[in-house]
């Protein structure tokens, strides 16, 4: 008879936020909690608001709030956000009924909360009206095929379809979605969601509160191979890739274990669509990867470092904390730390531009050197070049 897998008892699972704090004080002023998705648009003050998200109306606090949007969008009734200069004009043609704007922003004839983070207050007003994603009761869907070998918490979820192999570990509140594969000796780690399809192979690790996207595949094989004669021989990838916790990777993205050693995505970094990062790469605290950027093996990437759309990073380099590479550069190179790099080749982001500006002006320059050219030969009594 099949054993089944372990479950772990309930008393090792988190505690759960017992609903404390400014949340209570709202209810006990007629919030009765979020709408969330598909009910209908609850009816609040801003001042409550306000208070959700942490900031100073001025103006109206009585005006009713009935949901969020963006400033092009919004309807009276619904609160929008203006963090970037160049939304300004809007803030004249804008429906919204009030507009959360930073400490130092002028009047303007609407209702303001004042914060000094506006996209952070705008996102916390967006959670307050929407709340929390409802997830399925913990436990093992009856299609998923879990090893009996494996270890899943019991306030842990595992979706329909999913496959968990041997020696796998699921830790407290993680959720794994519909058609997941979690491979031979993976651990999860307490409170991660995967979205459905997603696949972690044999020996990787995630933290905890990581966010992983459909179509994700973590710890498939390195580029690793030796030629011998007329044919490559596959180099064997025995290391394993290691997420730190609160990493998100966006949908289709794809980490390579290590040759040798660990493949590492340092906490907190975030990682757009359609990303490509080889065997070894080490990724620091903190970074944001932007979409369809591919890392070659054995470079590292340093905290708190920004690589743009489609950059491509050769291997072996160092991208050093801090950095900055623009949209579609070719870093074929290590950059400083704090350094801002743009272009292919990736160069200091001032001496970029003033190359980009000249190159507008080839076609005019190359007219009047070759005017000059024929000035000179004229005056030098030869006949004059075509």
């Amino acid at each position: 008879m099949t054993p089944e897998p372990r479950l772990a008892d309930g008393a090792a699972s988190a505690e759960i936020n017992s609903g404390s704090g400014p949340r209570a004080s709202l209810a006990e002023r007629g919030w009765n909690g979020p709408s969330g998705k598909g009910k209908p648009p609850i009816r609040v003050t801003l001042d409550m608001v306000a208070q959700a998200v942490g900031g100073i109306v001025i103006g109206d606090g009585t005006t009713e709030i009935t949901g969020v949007a963006g400033i092009r969008e919004a309807r009276e009734g619904e609160l929008t956000f203006l963090a970037h200069p160049r939304y300004e004009p809007y803030l004249e043609q804008t429906r919204a009924s009030a507009v959360i704007v930073a400490d130092d922003h002028r009047a303007l004839g609407k209702p303001l909360i004042q914060n000094p983070n506006p996209y952070l207050a705008f996102l916390n007003a967006v959670r307050f009206f929407q709340g929390e994603e409802e997830r399925p009761a913990p436990g093992i869907h009856p299609s998923a095929v879990v090893a009996p070998e494996a270890f899943v918490d019991a306030t842990a979820t595992v979706g329909p379809n999913a496959v968990v192999e041997a020696g796998a570990r699921v830790g407290p509140l993680a959720w794994i979605g519909p058609g997941c594969y979690i491979g031979k000796g993976v651990s999860i780690g307490p409170e991660t969601r995967l979205h459905p399809n997603v696949t972690v192979l044999e020996e990787c690790v995630l933290g905890s509160r990581v966010l992983v996207h459909s179509g994700t595949v973590i710890g498939s094989d390195g580029f690793g191979f030796v030629r011998d004669g007329e044919i490559y021989r596959k180099l064997p990838q025995v290391g394993n890739v290691v997420i730190e916790d609160d990493v998100e990777l966006g949908a289709c993205v794809t980490i390579d274990r290590a040759t040798m050693g660990t493949t590492r995505i340092g906490a907190g970094s975030k990682i757009d669509n359609l990303v490509q990062i080889a065997h070894n790469v080490q990724i620091g605290r903190s970074c944001i990867i932007v979409a369809q950027v591919g890392i070659s093996g054995s470079t590292t990437v340093g905290d708190n470092a920004v690589l743009a759309g489609q950059v491509g990073v050769v291997g072996h380099i160092e991208i050093g904390a801090g950095a900055q590479v623009g949209a579609k550069s070719g870093v074929s190179k290590s950059v400083k730390p704090g350094e801002r790099v743009f272009g292919y080749p990736a160069l200091p982001v001032r001496q970029a531009k003033r190359i980009e500006a000249s190159l507008r002006h080839l076609p005019e320059l190359i007219q009047t050197i070759r005017g000059l050219k024929r000035r000179v030969e004229e005056l030098e009594g030869k006949k004059p070049s075509p």
